[in-house]
């Protein structure tokens, strides 16, 4: 893959209009949001806490939610190159019984003719390494943990672990579930009594994930890597606590995972042993479901062809906070919605975060402090209901994909069962309406019959299109 940089990184600007950002975090939404910095011209750094990429194992889908945004960046034509287009969701049961077959965007001609897009399926770690490609190297700085933060009417400002100090305009903390921008601001909003007491409480805990991409695989052995479309299983385990998926992806590679359902007192244990994505030990679990049953054999066939580090294991939690800024600090992506990765939702919503919070930094006009926290205040008006409804609908997806109570299983098999395909084909369209772009650039193409939910739009941006066209 092309390593692409801007030409020159956009140097620091004195001129009370454009502010210097700061971005904690240097995953998905962190460096879309720098993508974009990059296309209006707002310097920016990146502070990541590891000492290197790390992106997760593990399958991961894009659609129409996200994809134009892409396309007007330039990226969607890319990430076909590394992407299958998913056409079906095959359900089964743990001895490889077919529950339901879900025709996807692109195996149903009436959706795709109405949303214009195909679901795109990949290895995550190849649309990590795209958007790391199109980010200047020099504008990462690593192992830098957050340990603090501050902010006022001057700027705002990180102290890291190591003892050093940046300032900033705006601060963004794209740093996760645990973000350490996010702790350092609720500690500062609730010393002055101003935090919600919602976001006191931690999030809530119920599943536990291990996932890893296997392979390359002999297509002679296991045909199915061969087909130019994604092979897409959700396995439900019976008599376990187990579910586990199965999805093939471009270069023969197969990736998959597997989520336990938790107890509450497991749950309070696992907590504390898995608080964030990474290399974990995964032999207990690897033992349990080693013989559990996947469309070419086993999870252990699986797991075998895995390299050992490339398999991580994850502590499902969820949780919409309601602070999502304050000041000059703003929180995007997992930092104040975490979503369960049942929807496929926690990415793309994610970078719709970046998309319209580079929407509102564009139409700043000054870095003042009033300036800038208004800019921030529009940004989570935009999301939170839109965030809301997807954060809802993770929970129900949960429930039918990884849910093993007697409720959940009842719930499975009426939704399943007896949920007319109209209703279904509805509900995927109305969700797809909402495909938020970036407001400073030509907008994508309209693709498909269906209409779009309107954004809020640029009046700068219109403004410079009409002194363009008066100049020609």
């Amino acid at each position: 893959m092309a390593t692409i940089y801007p030409s020159q990184p956009p140097p620091i600007c004195l001129d009370g209009k454009t502010p210097h950002v700061m971005i904690v975090g240097a995953g998905l939404a962190g460096l879309l949001l720098a993508i974009l910095l990059d296309r209006i011209n707002v310097p920016y750094e990146i502070y990541e806490r590891s000492d290197k990429v790390r992106p997760l194992g593990g399958a991961m889908s894009l659609n129409a939610n996200i994809l134009p945004a892409l396309e007007q960046l330039g990226l969607f034509e890319d990430l076909k190159k590394v992407a299958y287009p998913s056409l079906t969701f095959n359900i089964y049961s743990g001895n490889m019984e077919k529950i339901e077959k879900i025709a996807t965007l692109g195996g149903d001609d009436k959706a795709f003719e109405a949303i214009g897009y195909e679901n795109h399926l990949f290895s995550r770690p190849k649309f990590y390494a795209l958007l790391l490609s199109r980010v200047p190297p020099e504008r990462i700085h690593y192992k830098k943990k957050v340990m603090s933060i501050a902010h006022n009417r001057e700027g705002a400002m990180i102290r890291c672990s190591d003892g050093t100090t940046y300032h900033g305009d705006i601060l963004v903390g794209a740093d996760g579930a645990h973000s350490g921008v996010r702790q350092s601001l609720y500690k500062l909003m609730q010393n002055d009594g101003l935090l919600p007491e919602p976001d006191t409480k931690a999030l809530s805990k119920g599943y536990i994930c291990t996932v890893g991409t296997a392979g390359p695989m002999d297509p002679e052995k296991y045909p199915c890597v061969n087909d130019p479309t994604a092979s897409s299983y959700q396995i439900i385990g019976e008599g376990t606590p187990y579910s586990w998926s199965f999805m093939s992806v471009p270069n023969n590679l197969v990736c998959w995972n597997i989520v336990k359902q938790l107890g509450s007192c497991e749950s309070e244990d696992e907590r504390f042993r898995n608080s964030e994505w990474g290399p974990e030990s995964n032999e207990a679990m690897i033992k349990e479901v080693r013989d559990f049953r996947v469309p070419i054999g086993t999870l252990g066939d699986l797991i075998d062809a895995t390299p050992k580090d490339g398999i991580s294991r994850v502590f499902l939690e969820d949780k919409l906070f309601e602070t999502w800024n304050h000041g000059r600090t703003v929180l995007i992506g997992d930092a104040c919605h975490k979503l369960l990765p049942s929807s496929g939702q926690g990415a793309v919503n994610a970078m719709q975060d970046a998309v319209i919070l580079a929407n509102c930094i564009y139409e700043l006009r000054s870095v003042a402090e009033n300036d800038v926290a208004e800019a921030l205040r529009d940004f989570k008006e935009q999301r939170y209901p839109h965030v809301k409804d997807q954060y809802r609908a993770s929970q129900m997806s949960a429930k039918l994909l990884y849910g093993q109570t007697f409720f959940e299983k009842i719930l499975r098999k009426v939704v399943l069962n007896y949920m007319p395909k109209s209703i279904q084909r509805k509900s995927m369209t109305k969700d797809l309406a909402y495909r938020p772009q970036a407001s400073f650039l030509p907008q994508a193409p309209k693709r498909g019959t269906l209409n779009v939910i309107s954004q809020k739009p640029s009046k700068r941006y219109q403004e410079k299109q009409e002194l363009a066209a008066v100049s020609i």
